[in-house]
């Protein structure tokens, strides 16, 4: 368990804001310093005087009433916070926080910290589950700030749902857990992986795709965030939930994925392209629905070819990076899978048979062969994605070490 920090712990308006002493409590007892700040509604349901006597220190309540003119409350708690946990987080704090808002001591010394910060929502299950809320904590989580997962069980409105704030030393596992530098043999190296099928919009309503679930693709980020690194996760169109600590990019049409796969590859040391982009898009597409008619029995598409991303990366990549594409094929895998590292001048290609349900799109298991740039190949058994992206990412260790 973390030691020694000074931890800025803040304090909003819940009925859960009791458990919060528990946690200054266990913060203290683990030899950390804790300033607490809370806002007006967190004072109506425990006061100041509460959270002073458990931490030992004043408790930041106002920003106008600093008995030294020459501090500026919430800045210098900011600026020696070596972390901060917002616990219990509102809903109406993680809006705020959200969008930048800072219009009372909570929210502006949160707006000033460049500490790690921990979100522990606590609220109504209907306000949780709310689609503002969503997007906010997703907002959140886009910046890089740790946002736990509330507990369901018994609310304080009488029945129950997901919302509650989870106990004090579960709170203090988790912060301790994602609050440690990563460690693992890609430590330091930054990794870019795509995932999902990209969309190529025919009219407001009609698009071309295909059958990706982006399983794959998630399974490659996470193995890459276990070993340390840096991990960009660039999704088409994800139905999945990004592993937290993930940078997560979304993006729709080919188009959109070359462009971010380009900026991000830039500085990066891998990129695993498990994505399945569109070989061609609609010539034209129609700012309207395209209306079935009477005389009209058949309809034709004009498709162009849309860039091959990774062909259009070759030139650029710089001795030191890792290019990894992957073959989804129905037929003469191998050979095609040969052909793509070839063409595409790839370090290795993941190929795998896409054909067998098994294994194959939405599957939840895989079996790939790996082929490496010198003409080397490894088949796997039939086994989880996670276990094939743990494989994948052993290998990419090993080639840095060689």
């Amino acid at each position: 368990m973390f030691q020694n920090k000074n931890v800025a712990l803040f304090v909003t308006g819940s009925i859960a804001s009791y458990k919060s002493l528990t946690l200054a409590r266990l913060l203290v007892k683990n030899h950390n310093q804790v300033h607490v700040v809370m806002s007006d509604a967190a004072q109506q349901f425990v006061t100041p005087l509460a959270f002073q006597t458990v931490s030992k220190q004043h408790v930041l309540t106002n920003d106008f009433a600093s008995p030294d003119p020459a501090v500026i409350p919430h800045v210098y708690t900011a600026d020696h916070a070596d972390l901060a946990i917002v616990a219990p987080a509102s809903a109406n704090t993680i809006a705020k926080m959200a969008n930048g808002i800072a219009d009372n001591v909570v929210t502006s010394t949160l707006l000033t910290i460049t500490a790690p910060i921990f979100v522990i929502p606590a609220m109504n299950s209907h306000m949780f589950e709310n689609s503002a809320t969503q997007r906010n904590i997703e907002t959140l989580k886009q910046a890089g700030i740790h946002v736990m997962d509330p507990a369901a069980g018994f609310l304080a409105e009488g029945y129950s749902g997901r919302g509650r704030m989870p106990e004090p030393d579960e709170i203090l596992t988790y912060v301790n857990q994602h609050s440690q530098a990563p460690t693992g043999p890609l430590q330091g190296r930054k990794v870019v992986v795509t995932a999902g099928g990209t969309r190529e919009p025919l009219d407001p309503v009609r698009y071309l795709t295909n059958r990706s679930s982006g399983k794959m693709g998630f399974a490659v980020a996470k193995a890459a965030q276990r070993a340390g690194a840096d991990v960009t996760l660039i999704a088409a169109n994800p139905t999945l939930e990004a592993p937290e600590g993930i940078h997560l990019v979304k993006v729709q049409t080919a188009a959109e994925l070359l462009e971010a796969v380009q900026r991000e590859f830039s500085d990066a040391d891998v990129l695993v392209m498990a994505a399945a982009v569109a070989d061609y898009r609609p010539a034209e597409v129609v700012d309207h629905k395209i209306k079935k008619t009477a005389d009209n029995q058949t309809m034709s598409l004009k498709l162009v070819r849309n860039p091959d991303i990774l062909q259009t990366l070759a030139p650029t990549k710089r001795a030191n990076q890792l290019m990894i594409g992957f073959a989804a094929e129905t037929n003469d895998l191998i050979k095609n899978a040969k052909k793509k590292i070839q063409s595409k001048k790839l370090d290795l290609i993941v190929a795998n048979d896409v054909s067998q349900t098994s294994i194959g799109f939405n599957s939840d298991n895989n079996q790939v062969t790996f082929l490496f740039g010198d003409g080397r190949q490894v088949k796997t058994p039939v086994e989880s994605k996670q276990k094939v992206a743990d494989q994948l990412i052993e290998i990419v260790a090993e080639e840095f070490k060689s």
